[in-house]
Order: C-alpha cells, then sequence, then structure tokens
C-alpha cells in the first residue's frame, strides 16, 4: 500500500508523555516488538531502549530528543512521538506535541504523578489532546495503584480544560515485559511471571478513543515545522504534520519563518518526500493531511515556522516554549595547551557548530556576547551540561565560564525563578538531606514518609539547586532521586552565594612529580595525579582554607640510590585525586576561573594565569576608596 493514499480517518497521531524514568520508551519498545515490525531474529528484539539510539542518552538512561516512529494494527497506521521526560528537555515536549492528536500519559505505579508529569500533562490540556493513561512499573514492591490513581484523578482535576477531559481510561502494565492489562490483575506481580497480557487491547483503544488527525485534504497546503533531522546522504529534513491539503514531489511551497506580518518568507521546491514506516523513513510521492511528513530540499532552518502553497501564504501559530532559567559562556580556548587534543577550536568553528544547534534545539537560546563568544541559555545545567559533552565528543574544544542564572524585570523589580523540588531518599539519609538544604536556604514545603523512604518536598532558588543533586548522590551513596521544575520569579534579594573553598594554582609550567604533590595534598584535595602536564594558573587541586594559594607542583628531588626508595614511597603514599567530572566543574567553577573543555580533558584555570594579573585585576575591582587605602599601607 502506498502510504501517500493512506486514508486519513485511518491515521492516529499519538505522543507518549511522562516523567522521567516512568516508563514511556520502554513501553515504545512492547509496541515496535509486538507490532511484528521485526524479525524474530533480529536484533532490536533483544534490545531495550530501541529509540535512546544516541550514545549520551544510553549512558545516563534518559531520552534527550523527542521521535517519531510509525507502527502498523489492522488497517491503521499510528505515529508515535516519544518524548522526553526530564524537566530541562521541556522545549522538545513542547515543540512535538502539536504533531499529535492524544497523548499517552505514562505514570510510575510506586511515584505516582511527578513534577514533569504536571508539566506535559498540563502542555497536553491546553491543547485540547484527548489522554489516556497507563500506570506502569506494577509490579514494584511498593507500588500502590489507589493511591496512584487518587493523585491522578486530583491532578486531572487541578488541569482540566474542558469537563471531557477529566474522563480518561486507565490500563496497567509492566512494560518491560510487553504486558499491558484493562484491569489491575490480582496476585503477586513480583514474581513477574504471569503469561497474560499484551500491548494488543491498548492499540484497539488508541484506534477507537483517539480522533483522527483533522484538517481539510482538499484545501492549501500547510504543515508546521516541528523538528529537523539531517542526513549526511540526503540532507535536512522537514518534519512535521501536514495540517491542510496535500504535496506532492517537485511542487513549489513557502516557508513563513514564524507568525508575525513581518515574518522572513523562503520559497523552495519539494525533492523528496518521506513518511515513516517503523524506524525508518522511505520516500512517497504524495502526502496528505494527517500525516508526520519529512520535506526534503527545502534549506529552511526555521523550527515553528510554516510550509505552505504559494496560492495561500497563512502561518500557523509560533509554538511557545517556556523560558531559559540559566545560560554559560562559550569561548575559543586561550589556555596554553591550545590545539593540543582538539580537531576544532576556533572561534569560527565554535560558531557554526552553535548555530547549527540552534537550528534544531528550540530548547536553547543561542546569542553572541560583548567581547567575543556566546551566550547558552537553558532550562537547568542537565540540558547545558548535555551541549557541552556532546561538542567535547566530536572533537570541539573550547572554553566555558561560570553558570549564571537569567534574571527577569517583573513590574520593575529585578527577579529570578525559584523552583519546587522534590527529593526521595531512605530514612537513614534524612538528617544529610535537611542538613544540605537549609545551608541552601530552601523551604520546606512537605515531608511525607512511607515504607521506609522519605519525600521531601521544598521551594528553593534555582542559583542553589548547582551542584546539588552531585552532592547528594556522593552524600548517600546514590540512594536519592532529585526532580525540580520552574514554578515562577520571586524578587532577587539575596545576594549570598554557596561557600567555596579557596584553589590550589600551579605556578610553573611543566609535568607534576610524586615528591611536591606528596607535600601539597597536606594542604588540600588534588585534582591531578603525578606526570600530568600542568601550566602557570592551572587549578590543581583546593585548599583546606578560604584563599587561593599558588604552589609548585613541578619540583622533583636529585635522583641517587638512596632517594630512588623515596620515589617509590612516594608514589604509594599519593592519595587519589578528586575525578574532575563535567557536572562538578560546571558547579565548582568561580567567576574569575573557566573550565577548559578537550576531547581528552576538564582542565580548571584562572582567568588570569600569573599571580601578578590576578593581583592587579583584585586591584582594578576594588572601589577608589579601597584603592586609596591600599596605597597608603603599601
Amino acid at each position: 500500500m502506498n502510504n501517500s493514499q493512506i486514508d486519513q480517518n485511518k491515521i492516529r497521531n499519538i505522543a507518549i508523555i511522562a516523567h522521567v524514568d516512568h516508563g514511556k520508551t520502554t513501553l515504545v519498545d512492547a509496541f515496535l516488538k509486538q507490532s511484528n515490525l521485526f524479525r524474530d531474529n533480529q536484533m532490536e528484539m533483544n534490545q531495550e531502549q530501541i529509540l535512546d539510539s544516541g550514545e549520551l542518552e544510553r549512558e545516563k538512561g534518559i531520552t534527550i530528543k523527542a521521535k517519531n516512529i510509525a507502527i502498523r494494527y489492522k488497517d491503521f497506521k499510528i505515529n508515535i512521538i516519544d518524548t522526553p521526560g526530564h524537566a530541562d528537555f521541556g522545549g522538545e515536549v513542547e515543540r512535538t506535541l502539536n504533531m499529535a492528536d492524544g497523548c499517552l500519559l505514562v505514570v510510575d505505579a510506586q511515584e505516582g504523578p511527578m513534577p514533569q508529569t504536571e508539566f506535559v500533562l498540563r502542555k497536553a490540556m491546553e491543547l485540547n489532546l484527548m489522554v489516556m493513561v497507563v500506570i506502569n512499573k506494577i509490579d514494584k514492591k511498593f507500588a500502590n495503584v489507589p493511591l496512584v490513581i487518587d493523585r491522578l484523578n486530583d491532578l486531572f482535576l487541578k488541569l482540566a480544560v474542558t469537563p471531557e477531559q477529566l474522563e480518561f481510561p486507565t490500563f496497567y502494565a509492566i512494560a518491560r515485559e510487553g504486558k499491558v492489562f484493562n484491569e489491575m490483575p490480582e496476585g503477586d506481580l513480583t514474581q513477574a511471571n504471569i503469561t497474560t497480557g499484551s500491548v494488543e487491547m491498548l492499540l484497539e483503544k488508541i484506534v477507537n478513543y483517539f480522533p483522527p488527525p483533522q484538517g481539510d485534504p482538499a484545501g492549501s497546503f500547510q504543515m508546521q515545522i516541528n523538528a529537523l533531522y539531517y542526513d549526511k546522504h540526503i540532507g535536512r529534513h522537514l518534519i512535521g504534520r501536514v495540517s491542510r491539503g496535500s504535496i506532492s514531489l517537485m511542487n513549489n511551497v513557502v516557508i513563513v519563518d514564524n507568525d508575525s506580518l513581518n515574518s522572513p518568507k523562503t520559497s523552495g521546491r519539494i525533492k523528496k518526500l518521506m513518511v515513516r514506516e517503523g524506524l525508518d523513513f522511505v520516500e512517497v510521492d504524495t502526502v496528505s493531511a494527517g500525516e508526520i511528513a519529512a520535506i526534503v530540499g527545502i534549506e529552511s532552518t526555521a523550527i515553528g515556522g510554516t510550509i505552505c502553497s504559494p496560492d495561500k501564504i497563512e502561518a500557523l501559530p509560533s509554538i511557545k516554549i517556556s523560558p531559559p532559567a540559566i545560560k554559560i559562556r562559550f569561548e575559543s580556548n586561550t589556555s596554553p595547551f591550545l590545539g593540543k587534543e582538539g580537531k576544532f577550536e576556533t572561534a569560527s568553528q565554535i560558531e557554526a557548530r552553535l548555530e547549527a544547534e540552534k537550528e534544531q534545539n528550540i530548547g536553547l537560546v543561542i546569542e553572541k556576547a560583548d567581547g567575543g563568544g556566546y551566550y547558552v541559555s537553558g532550562r537547568g545545567e542537565l540540558q547545558l551540561s548535555i551541549l557541552i559533552e556532546t561538542l567535547r565528543r566530536e572533537g570541539y574544544e573550547f572554553q566555558v565560564r561560570k553558570p549564571q542564572i537569567i534574571y527577569q524585570m517583573i513590574d520593575g523589580v529585578k527577579s529570578e525563578p525559584q523552583e519546587e523540588l522534590f527529593i526521595d531518599t531512605a530514612e537513614a539519609y534524612v538528617g544529610t538531606i535537611t542538613e544540605a538544604l537549609n545551608k541552601r536556604k530552601a523551604e520546606l514545603i512537605d515531608m511525607e514518609t512511607r515504607n521506609g523512604q522519605t519525600r521531601f518536598t521544598y521551594k528553593i532558588l534555582t542559583r542553589y539547586l548547582f551542584g546539588l543533586r552531585s552532592f547528594l548522590l556522593t552524600a548517600t551513596k546514590g540512594n536519592v532521586i532529585l526532580n525540580n521544575r520552574i514554578i515562577g520569579y520571586v524578587p532577587s534579594t539575596d545576594k549570598s552565594e554557596l561557600f567555596r573553598r579557596g584553589v590550589l594554582i600551579s605556578s610553573e609550567n611543566g609535568v607534576a612529580m610524586g615528591y611536591s604533590l606528596n607535600t601539597i595534598q597536606e594542604r588540600g584535595e588534588l585534582f591531578i595525579d603525578q606526570n600530568v602536564e600542568v601550566y602557570e594558573g592551572m587549578i590543581i587541586g583546593i585548599n583546606k582554607f578560604e584563599q587561593d594559594l599558588s604552589v609548585n607542583c613541578c619540583k622533583g628531588r636529585q635522583k641517587s640510590a638512596v632517594r630512588m626508595k623515596h620515589d617509590e614511597i612516594t608514589q604509594t603514599a599519593l592519595k587519589p585525586p578528586i575525578q574532575l567530572t563535567l557536572d562538578y566543574a560546571l558547579v565548582f567553577i568561580a567567576k574569575d576561573e573557566i573550565l577548559e573543555i578537550t576531547p581528552k580533558n576538564l582542565r580548571l584555570r584562572k582567568k588570569f594565569l600569573t599571580n601578578n594579573e590576578r593581583i592587579w585585576a583584585k586591584r582594578e575591582s576594588l572601589s577608589a576608596y579601597a584603592k586609596e587605602q591600599l596605597a597608603k599601607n603599601s
């Protein structure tokens, strides 16, 4: 059957939405495997998280990019959109829900509705999408399905836009086993030995419950660009749902960048038309209203823009994206080690890569910074750290500054973002959590203990969230789950920052020697081991005290028969250095410091490398009175 000729009434476009790690992508795996898409001996039949194909997605176990696939059920075609569950990637949800006519809301049977559950459900309700609920992981030891249903009812009552949205079908699932039930099964589910249940009843409900896509197939062509995909052989794909009319190969179109009256316009001709079948794109001659299609041949980068027929140029409403909360300055590397490890290190190469990222990631805001470099703004530190890690793995070498909060002027008052923070941990770590959050001036809203687990709900300023996740993971030995969402802006009156000790700074260029490091480690904690190449101004550790301290880590001892033994002792006496991860470095860095990023290494350094430069820079920042007093005392 030619995909371009499928009956509009036989198409279903659904998005799968959920909080992070509630089982969206696992449920999609079940759809793919049970729809006879793969042969029994294909690799995908034994694979998990099939759609999380990115290296970082698999490492972190989360969906970063929204993706769409298509499966066949009876004579229906179901286009499925898998969306990220982490709050930092909410922009992916906002841009892709426009392609859906309904949503599957997946909720963990133990955790229940979480912060991102509310966020994605609110977005679905605002678009007037019908919702079905799948309560997943019903085999968990502490699953409490009745309580989860009660909380879901409260959430729907809070967010529903129409009375119809309060009536939603509910299914129960063990997604990792591909089992879905119309009613909650009885008995012990923890043994995972249930032989009944499949996704078929869920697919049957999908085609009967969700409406077919709307749009006049006889009207003038209109399609909003919701995603960009680049194929090195074919070129750029403009992806979206056809909202009106039809289009064929070699037809001329006009692209309106946004819904502004003065919006830039681009003309072009359709060279290829593609739709999804399974995981792949297949070429077709024509697509019409209701289908999710990819158009090739037009060099547009306007996500949210509208592709129109030339006879009726009419833009669809722009996609509304929540504003970013933090920003990081990207610059070309100015380190003495520039060019030793990266393939792309020039300002123009970094600029081109960031501009390319801007084209397909509307959750990021990228702007040129005064004095060179770029400010990259996003929802949270995870989103920005993912971008940084992606660039370094691609061979880029660059540097970044300390993350900054994005302030807003509200009624003439400088305001900063505030977030609602949810923390789940074992009862044994309640004291650790409480102490850490008190230091960060968080306000405790609620505390609930159930089945040996405690859930905290806090209000906290976004800037105090920096580094909290990594600190608590270490302090609780991994026994903690953090979730947060922006709830608004409050007047910025508190100027204090988290206390950080001073740093140990290399005073020389050379190679770190075990003899020197053995002495230096008594003054604090090290970031480096012996035989590591260093330069003047490079940060090699943390001082015990508040002040920065310059040290010579390159000094060795003259070797003799006696002293060789001392060197062997030194090697065993050195403490293991602190692992300088990207997340740790972004949190640790101070305003007068720079994080150097290469494909092979992360290095911290002072903005001014020599001690004299740092002294003069400090003097320049002093007030006129302070400078006068300093001159009198010198």
